[in-house]
């Protein structure tokens, strides 16, 4: 039987070699491997897996592709739902999505189906068609602008181009793609070989994409539609703005946001000898936090030759990070100091970090997510050496958007508010994404995207009929 192959293993970098490098971690299946560990997919009538994924790829229907060998037809079956299947096989938590709803996860291993989702990912960027293949899409004659080239944008942009939308995005940065490109780093997704060509693909569904303009600023959601002519707007403008602890030290040298050190990191290449981005790791880095970004940049500090550890204030079985991300950062020789919390962060006579004060924490009750909240050890202060401190804590959206559009509603968090569908409090404005929910994963934010657009496509059609 199928269920009894058990599952491929998937090659990666020896830790102590990719310590010291910012190449991909994980080098993925090939095509024999692939193809057999497609084989140990039971195709349920039933497909709990699909329920699991935000944007509902028919996982069942790829995989019968690649147990087939015609990565073509499996290209083709996850295109009609994700426009970034390179990214999502990498990046996704498929832990708690369709791998862990997969019916052999229950008395074994599930299905590769994060890494099945890669390879053919990978495959449809090494064989896309050149642009004299492509067949242009009848447009409508209706115009929409997207706002940020993170997932988001990407995804909404995508579904509303196929159905004849003329769409453009604005970005504010120098490179498309958001969050993938200064959030998330090499070693995990390359920048280059998988980002930039998953952006081709969207700019092959006749998407245009123009960087270096902030709306808010370069120019506003209300000039957009009042001088622009664009019908509707999708914000998918991310995140960015980063939280502090609010404690003593926080404004010595030596103390980042987890957002500006990868982000120097990341997009502006600062890893990179053959650039000059100064970016500073120190010798001993403690990174306070526990979710995937805590992770990215605790590696990210040690692939920069820094001793490096992380704080966090519950255990190791509340960390918001993928279990193969902390898996990966204990094999790459990081320290996890688990139920410490930061108080204050102590500072040289001349302004620079020299040490993190710190206190143990024990769980006491869940609090309202669920998780058992922290509470203090009295007496049980402790002070960690160290020379840089990096706080990933979450993030928020910038105020920006939400300061320049007249009548756009956000929460206490500076949150927009909108409906699961994406639409806010003015009618031909949407949202979606960490612009909405604050800092989550990309394939939340693509679901988000991909609702948005199909609510945009009703709302233009209804306006159309009247």
């Amino acid at each position: 039987m199928a269920n009894k192959i058990p599952r491929v293993p998937v090659r990666e970098q020896d830790p102590k070699l990719r310590a010291t490098n910012f190449e991909e971690v994980c080098l993925g299946y090939d095509r024999e491997e692939a193809m057999l560990e497609a084989t140990r997919c039971l195709d349920c009538k039933n497909p709990r897996c699909q329920g699991q994924c935000p944007v509902h790829v028919d996982i069942p229907g790829f995989i019968r592709e690649v147990v087939k060998g015609d990565m073509a037809a499996a290209a083709s079956v996850i295109a009609r739902d994700s426009s970034l299947p390179s990214v999502c096989g990498r990046v996704c938590p498929q832990e708690s999505q369709c791998e862990g709803a997969c019916v052999l996860g229950i008395k074994g291993e599930p299905v590769a189906i994060g890494k099945l989702e890669r390879f053919v990912g990978d495959w449809a960027i090494e064989n896309a068609p050149g642009d004299d293949e492509v067949r242009p899409i009848e447009r409508n004659g209706h115009k929409v602008a997207v706002v940020g080239s993170g997932p988001a944008g990407l995804a909404c942009a995508s579904d509303l181009a196929k159905l004849g939308y003329e769409v453009k995005i604005f970005e504010a940065l120098h490179k498309v793609g958001g969050v993938l490109v200064y959030g998330i780093p090499e070693f995990r997704l390359p920048k280059e070989r998988v980002v930039a060509r998953e952006v081709e693909a969207v700019k092959r569904l006749g998407v245009d994409i123009v960087t270096d303009v902030i709306i808010g600023r370069t120019a506003t959601v209300d000039q957009l539609i009042d001088e622009e002519g664009y019908e509707a707007v999708f914000i998918g403008s991310g995140a960015g703005l980063p939280r502090f602890m609010g404690i003593e030290g926080e404004n010595l040298n030596g103390v980042f946001s987890a957002n500006e050190f990868l982000t120097r990191a990341n997009l502006m290449h600062a890893y990179d000898e053959t650039y000059d981005t100064p970016i500073y790791a120190g010798k001993r880095a403690v990174i306070v936090g526990g979710g995937n970004v805590a992770m990215d940049a605790v590696r990210t500090a040690r692939r920069l030759g820094a001793e490096s550890i992380i704080v966090y204030r519950r255990s190791e079985a509340e960390l918001p990070a993928r279990v193969e991300e902390v898996h990966h950062a204990k094999q790459e020789g990081i320290e996890f100091k688990m139920l410490t919390n930061p108080v204050r962060i102590i500072g040289t006579e001349d302004g620079w970090v020299k040490g993190i004060e710190c206190v143990e924490m024990e769980l006491g009750e869940p609090d309202e997510s669920g998780r058992r909240s922290p509470i203090v050890k009295e007496g049980s202060n402790h002070v960690i050496d160290c020379d840089v401190v990096i706080m990933a804590l979450g993030t928020s959206p910038n105020p920006l958007i939400k300061h320049t559009t007249e009548g756009l509603e956000t929460n206490r968090r500076g949150c927009i508010v909108a409906t699961e569908e994406g639409q806010t409090s003015r009618p031909n404005i949407f949202a979606g994404g960490d612009a909405v929910t604050g800092a989550a994963t990309v394939i939340l934010a693509m679901g988000a995207g991909r609702k948005a657009a199909a609510a945009i496509h009703k709302y233009l059609s209804a306006e159309t009929d009247k």
